[in-house]
């Protein structure tokens, strides 16, 4: 990872938003609209106008920052990211969620849109990734190591946060969304999964499974930062359901929208607490 190279992105995101928000929340396919019912908007930033940072070219990731209120605490919100599968280097994949991190975020909400593996799993359910399983992606650590970033060797046993899942657990009881718990798969895509690659995964212990998240969780835990992360079900994946195009993890997503809006907006104000 170029450290020079994450100053310079740190460095505008302070210039355009002063001090930065304890929380960051990053949205997957299809949930953007969750950032535009943010209160006390101060202003976005595209990601074309950070140094060394591609633009966001899939559908239902417009590519932008925020930083506003949800549920009344601030929050930087990203509306899109970057994936492996566009050809980027697993360094760009992870480049934002690191300069976020150094310009002083602290909690880390990562959302994502996921194929369903448990057939218990309908489409537009909200799930809390407990673990992930991460044997089918690069690793965002390969290469040389940056020690002001971490050690060469994480633990990688508390990935997701206890404290934070506990949190957003208990902001689903107070927005009355059901959220299940389950352990997310990540691949390099841009394919969808065959029904013979389902039936592994699921064989694994996988719940779901999808095209992100993982480098960025692995990244933001490699710096000592919190993590959560949440997936909402767009799709029953091949073997469980139909088959599955992009318009159909928008819609699913969109579905979900609303939900995933009011338990955020329970769960920010909690993670104000330190304990």
């Amino acid at each position: 990872m170029n450290w020079e190279n994450l100053q310079k992105a740190k460095q505008a995101l302070e210039k355009k938003f002063g001090t930065l928000p304890r929380h960051a929340l990053i949205l997957g396919s299809g949930l953007g609209g969750v950032i535009d019912g943010m209160t006390d908007q101060e202003g976005e930033l595209p990601f074309a106008e950070i140094p060394h940072m591609a633009k966001a070219n899939v559908e239902g990731h417009s590519g932008r920052i925020v930083v506003g209120k949800i549920g009344g605490a601030r929050v930087v919100g990203v509306q899109g990211r970057l994936h492996f599968y566009e050809g980027h280097p697993m360094e760009q994949v992870v480049l934002l969620g690191r300069a976020l991190a150094l310009a002083g975020v602290e909690n880390f909400v990562l959302t994502n849109a996921a194929g369903g593996l448990n057939a218990a799993l309908a489409p537009a359910d909200l799930l809390l990734i407990e673990d992930h399983l991460s044997c089918f992606m690069p690793s965002p650590l390969l290469g040389p190591n940056e020690p002001r970033l971490g050690i060469r060797f994480p633990d990688m046993s508390g990935v997701y946060n206890s404290g934070l899942r506990a949190k957003l657990k208990a902001a689903a009881v107070r927005a009355k969304v059901d959220l299940k718990t389950g352990v997310y798969l990540g691949i390099t895509g841009p394919t969808y999964e065959t029904a013979a690659e389902v039936k592994l995964y699921r064989g694994l212990g996988a719940d779901v499974v999808g095209m992100s998240t993982v480098p960025e969780a692995v990244a933001l835990h490699h710096m000592g930062k919190k993590v959560a992360g949440i997936s909402c079900v767009t799709n029953l994946a091949a073997g469980v359901g139909e088959t599955t195009t992009h318009a159909d993890v928008l819609k699913g997503a969109a579905q979900a929208q609303d939900r995933m809006a009011r338990l955020l907006a329970e769960a920010f104000p909690l993670f104000e607490s330190r304990s």
